[in-house]
Order: C-alpha cells, then sequence, then structure tokens
C-alpha cells in the first residue's frame, strides 16, 4: 500500500490557527488528488504547535491510462479529391501523437483513438502541495527573512516521503527533506524519517506525540492521576484542553500553590485568572476550590522546580491584582455604578451604555406586563444588568461581566432573584450553553440582546461569516432559545417593533428596518432547528408571522414533519399541491355560493371543508381533518372541470379551491416541501 507523508515544521504557531489550518490542508489535498484523478484512501491529519503533517493512506503511483475517441476535420476537409490526408489531417494526426494511417472516418469525419498516459502521483503532489500551503488562510500572517511570501510563521523544515523514498518539496527557500526535528528539550534535536509507517513512533522517541487526540488524552489522564495522588479533583474545560493541548508537544504535568487569602474572592475571579489568563487547570475538594492547580509545561526532564516557581510568581501577581480591584470595588453599592454607565459608548450614534440600560428598562417592563408577572424584581435586574461593566475587575478581566455584577449584587444587599437575574441575562453564553432558569434573567437577556440586534441593525451594519458585531447572531439565537425552551408567551415581532421606536436615532424606513430584522430572525430559526428537522419542512412552517407565536410554529414543526414521515404522504402532498398550483395567480378570498355548485363533487368537497374550525381544533385534530379531505379533493380533480366556459361557475371553483388552501396553509404551506 502506497503512502504519503508531508510534514510543514514551523516556528510556534497560534493554537487557534493550528486545528483551521491542517483542516484546511486535508480537505484542500483530497479535492486536488481527486481533480486529478489520483485515487486514494484517506488522509490523516497529524499537529503540534511546530508542525503541520498529512499522511494520505493507500494512494496510486499514477492517474489511470485513459483511452478515448477524438473528433477531428470534417471529412471533406480532411481528404483531398484523390483520399490523401490532407495538411489538416495530418496536423491533427501529429498533435494527437498518432499514426496518420491510424486515423479513420466515422459520420463525414475523422477520428483518432488516442491513449493518454496517466501522470505521475510524485509530479502532481510536487505541484499542488506548495499551493496549498500558501493558500492557508488565517489573521496576522507574517513576511520572513527576505522573502515575498507571507505564513503564519516561519517555515523552518519540510519532510516529504513517498513510501521509503523523498520526494522533493520546496516551499519558498525551504527544500524538502528526511529529516524533521524533536522536542526542543529533547536530546534527539533531529531526527530521521525513513518512512510514513515510522513517523509516529519516531517523532515520540524524540518526545513529540503527534497524533492531537492522543496528547489531549495523556493531558487528561496525567492531569487526573497527579490530582489523585494529592487528593483532588482536576476541573478540565473542554476549550481549555483544546488550547492547552495545540501549546505542547510533551506535556507534563505540574502541581503549583499559591496563598489559601486569594480564596476569598469570588471563585469565578480566581478560576478565571488561571483557566483564561494562565491556561492552568483549577483543583478542587469535595466541591471546594483549592489554592492549588496544574500547568501542563511543554518539557522534556525532571527539573520542574523552575517550571513550578515561576507559574507561582506569575499567578500570584494576578491574584494580587484581582483581590485588590475586588476590594475596591466593593467599597460601594452596585447600584452607585449605574450613573458611571453614561461614560461609556455603547454604539457610536447609538448613545451611551446607560441609555441602553434605560431601553432595556423598557423592553423588560413590557414583556413583563405581558406575561402579567411581578415586574419589581424584572426591573432592578434590567438596572443593575450592566452596572460591573464600569467596576475596575470587569475592566481588567471583560469576561467576568455578569459573574461580577452578579457577586456584586450579593454583597450590596440585593435580592437573590436579582443576583441570580443579573448573571444569567447574558445566557447562553455559546450556541451549546445553559439558558437562564430564573423569570429575571429570562427576560432582562431577551430585552438586552433583541436591543443590540435591533441596534445593529439600525446602524446599517451588515452581518457576514466574518463579521458579526457585538455577536448578534449569537443573540438571536439565545432570543429564540429563551423563549422556546422556557415555553414564554413573548410576541417578539411586537417586541422588536417596540425596540426599534426607542432606538435614539431617526430611522428613515422603520418598516423596512423591521422586515430585515424579522427575516434575520426566521433564518436563525432555521438553524436553530436544522440539526433535528428537513429545511424545507422548516420552511413551510414559516409561511405565517412566526415571531408573533413561536409556540405555535414549533407546534406546527412537529405536526407537520411527523406527517411528512408517513407511507401515507405521498398522496396527501400531490393532493394539496394539486390545489395551491391550479390557484396559484388566480387565489380569491370569497366563499363560494353554494348555488352555484353544479356537482355532487363540489357540494362534498365544500361541506368537508367548512366543517374544519380551524380556531377549535388542536393541530393534531387538524391534520387528521386535512388526511381525511383528500378523497374528496381527488374526487374533485377526476370529475370536475375547474376553468369552466362559464366565468362565473369557473370563479367560484376557484374560491371553493382558495378556501381549501386556506384550511392547509393554517398549518404550513406545503408547496415548501420537497416530495
Amino acid at each position: 500500500m502506497n503512502k504519503y507523508l508531508i510534514e510543514i515544521g514551523t516556528e510556534e504557531l497560534p493554537y487557534k490557527f493550528i486545528a483551521t489550518a491542517v483542516t484546511q490542508l486535508k480537505d484542500g489535498l483530497g479535492k486536488s488528488l481527486e481533480e486529478n484523478k489520483i485515487k486514494f484512501d484517506s488522509i490523516k491529519t497529524f499537529a503540534t504547535p511546530r508542525r503541520m503533517t498529512l499522511l494520505v493512506e493507500n494512494i496510486a503511483l499514477k492517474q489511470d491510462d485513459i483511452q478515448k475517441t477524438i473528433k477531428g476535420p470534417i471529412s471533406n476537409i480532411a481528404y483531398d479529391e484523390n483520399r490523401n490526408l490532407t495538411k489538416a489531417a495530418e496536423g491533427f494526426a501529429k498533435k494527437n501523437n498518432v499514426a496518420p494511417e491510424a486515423l479513420f472516418e466515422k459520420d463525414n469525419y475523422v477520428w483518432a483513438n488516442v491513449e493518454q498516459k496517466g501522470k505521475e502521483s510524485k509530479a502532481i503532489l510536487q505541484q499542488v502541495i506548495p499551493e496549498l500551503v500558501m493558500k492557508l488562510r488565517g489573521s496576522h500572517f507574517m513576511r520572513w527573512a527576505d522573502l515575498d511570501v507571507k505564513f503564519q510563521r516561519p517555515i523552518r523544515w519540510i519532510v516529504s516521503i513517498f513510501n521509503n523514498e523523498k520526494l522533493e518539496i520546496q516551499i519558498a527557500d525551504i527544500v524538502s527533506s528526511n529529516v524533521s526535528r524533536g522536542h526542543r528539550f529533547s536530546d534527539k534535536t533531529s531526527v530521521v524519517i525513513d518512512s510514513p509507517d515510522k513517523y509516529e513512533a519516531v517523532l515520540e522517541s524524540a518526545h513529540v506525540i503527534v497524533d492531537a487526540e492522543k496528547r489531549k488524552k495523556k493531558i487528561v489522564e496525567s492531569a487526573t492521576k497527579k490530582a489523585q495522588e494529592i487528593r483532588a479533583d482536576v476541573a478540565i474545560e473542554d476549550e481549555l484542553l483544546e488550547e492547552v493541548t495545540y501549546l505542547t508537544e510533551w506535556p507534563v504535568p505540574v502541581v503549583c500553590d499559591f496563598e489559601e487569602k486569594y480564596l476569598n474572592i469570588p471563585d469565578k475571579v480566581t478560576v478565571t485568572v488561571m483557566a483564561t489568563h494562565q491556561r492552568y487547570f483549577p483543583l478542587y475538594k469535595d466541591g471546594k476550590l483549592l489554592n492549588k492547580f496544574i500547568t501542563m509545561a511543554n518539557y522534556v526532564g525532571d527539573a520542574i522546580d523552575n517550571i513550578k516557581a515561576g507559574n507561582e510568581r506569575v499567578v500570584t501577581a494576578r491574584l494580587e491584582d484581582a483581590i485588590f480591584f475586588f476590594d475596591e470595588d466593593t467599597k460601594k453599592s452596585l447600584v452607585d455604578y449605574v450613573e458611571d454607565l453614561k461614560g461609556v459608548t455603547f454604539q457610536k450614534g447609538l448613545g451611551s451604555v446607560y441609555d441602553k440600560t434605560q431601553r432595556i428598562v423598557k423592553l423588560s417592563k413590557s414583556i413583563a406586563d405581558e406575561l402579567k408577572i411581578n415586574s419589581d424584581t424584572i426591573a432592578r435586574t434590567a438596572l443593575l444588568c450592566k452596572a460591573d461593566l464600569v467596576t475596575s475587575l470587569v475592566f481588567e478581566f471583560t469576561e467576568l461581566q455578569g459573574f461580577i455584577g452578579s457577586d456584586y449584587a450579593k454583597i450590596s444587599g440585593e435580592k437573590q432573584e436579582v443576583v441570580d437575574g443579573i448573571k444569567e441575562h447574558y445566557y447562553p453564553l455559546n450556541a451549546d450553553a445553559e439558558i437562564a432558569k430564573s423569570i429575571e434573567g429570562q427576560v432582562v437577556g431577551i430585552a438586552d440582546k433583541v436591543d443590540t440586534v435591533v441596534a445593529v441593525f439600525s446602524e446599517g451594519k451588515k452581518i457576514s461569516g466574518s463579521q458579526d458585531p457585538l455577536g448578534v447572531r449569537r443573540a438571536t439565537l439565545g432570543v429564540l432559545k429563551t423563549i422556546i425552551l422556557n415555553n414564554l408567551d413573548i410576541n417578539l415581532d411586537e417586541l422588536i417593533k417596540k425596540s426599534i421606536d426607542l432606538m435614539p436615532i431617526e430611522i428613515e424606513d422603520k418598516d423596512k428596518l423591521y422586515k430585515t430584522i424579522k427575516e434575520f430572525f426566521e433564518q436563525r430559526l432555521i438553524v436553530l432547528y436544522s440539526d433535528n428537522y428537513k429545511h424545507d419542512v422548516i420552511e413551510s412552517c414559516l409561511n405565517k408571522n412566526v415571531l408573533a407565536d413561536l409556540k405555535d410554529f414549533v407546534q406546527r414543526l412537529q405536526i407537520v414533519s411527523a406527517l411528512v414521515e408517513k407511507e401515507n404522504y405521498g398522496s396527501f402532498h400531490e393532493a394539496v399541491n394539486r390545489v395551491i398550483r391550479i390557484i396559484k395567480d388566480n387565489e380569491s378570498h370569497e366563499l363560494p355560493n353554494e348555488s352555484l355548485f353544479n356537482t355532487q363533487q363540489e357540494n362534498a368537497l365544500w361541506e368537508y371543508i367548512k366543517s374544519i374550525d380551524t380556531d377549535k381544533i388542536s393541530y393534531s385534530e387538524l391534520t387528521v381533518a386535512l388526511e381525511n379531505s383528500i378523497t374528496s379533493i381527488n374526487d374533485f380533480f377526476d370529475k370536475v372541470l375547474v376553468m369552466d366556459k362559464d366565468e362565473n361557475i369557473k370563479q367560484n371553483r376557484i374560491n371553493l379551491l382558495s378556501q381549501t388552501k386556506k384550511k392547509f396553509a393554517s398549518i404550513a404551506d406545503f408547496s415548501k416541501i420537497v416530495h
């Protein structure tokens, strides 16, 4: 089985770039091989801070030879009057590397059977690999030495091996070899890779674990074991684990300590200093945070005393800052910080964060009134929800906003509902995070996020894959999830309109702005349900103003999705879409005139359709009723000509079908469903 290995060795890469870069390389190489008709089984990736590697399994030695017939000149141009080949025919033969006598005539043209030899895979790899590496995308690319090319970090070496032989690849001024580099602290600073199969083992002997998943597993296992030695539990969050994985080649756990006095500040502050700022794993015992942590050293050897002392010195300085800021901040109540929000700009042209807070208060009150709940704690939460933004601790550790506000509210003697609401109004923090549990957090969070979305769109900002001011997509999904998962009866449509009216800028066309925001929310709704429901089914249920009643949308989506999966849905689909197609440009809102019916089928269909009272039955009952109408619809089309010569009868039948369509449309637009 033929294998090809390419390793790009660099100075230490930013951890966020590594995983995306190897994915770009893998996808790019796979696509290039497929386009060049080079067969292969799979591409495996390896990555560390100093290398990105691809291993192509079972790659063909060359392209398949191709036999094809090529059409040449027309016969009267290919032959002269004596049936000898002309210069045109001879040129055609030469161009395609066939003997003139091998040409043959068919359908008044000359043809040639041509054998196209496949190119060697090695030659194709030598061409595409440098192109793929130089096409990698990421932030903060740099030039190095006196070269014109850019890359994330300087490339220092390249390993390129096809089976057991070196395959020369050149990128910038670096020419490949079969020599890789071990860990910086290893006694094997250089190692020879004489076979792709030996790559992992050879690098591991030089203290480099090239497989990111194996490295991640070692981090978890070694940190857990180290914690158990001191009878503690280690907290390993996925995001931090991913980061540490791509910061190390040979991870070694080191237990460090800090003074117990730093546990007097909120745990969230201490953990943030350790995990977010210093990339340490916190340690707990019986659920209580310890004054210990584990750092993963990218190190080979036993002399860890300096590593331990250095990390303890750094974390102590950071915690000293935190405890100072905490003590200073808590000298006054949280509410005393609200006035200071006037000095913080929310968005250019949209006033201060204080102004935004006042809008949140108004929107929160509106939601509370709609839900018919006591708004005192909600109003207090709304007033204080952004106050911690002007505290020293949040200024230093911005990721603590909300959490610090919650702690300071508790210290200030605020009600527990307000304490919880301030923290939870930021929820969900990401697509998979928990949503607010308290009604204060839910209501204020919805008001805050709607205000943010409307503010961004009112300024005319565009949301794209690379540009999302203030996390508008996340905020939109947060609003939808909070309303739907908490089963809140909130008219989001009206809330958006109220938010538009509260904007501190003159909006020329409020209706246009509203429609833009409404469409954006609907697109996020599709994203929210796309993992569990078919795209066309979701779109079919957007036929109503879904933002006015999200609970109704979810009910219809569940019902329609189940309906589509039924064995008899095909006949249902064809019948309703036949109705939709025939009245497409002639839909009427008039009731049919029963005196103009002249067939039994018209009467039967109308009697059944008008018996369906969509206002008094559930969607489950409505679905059954609509399924039972299919026989009457099919009988109608089998026996009745809709486009009658008599214009009155024709229009009356269109009126009948329009009323029929209306019943189906009360649950979904079935023309959107692909079947």
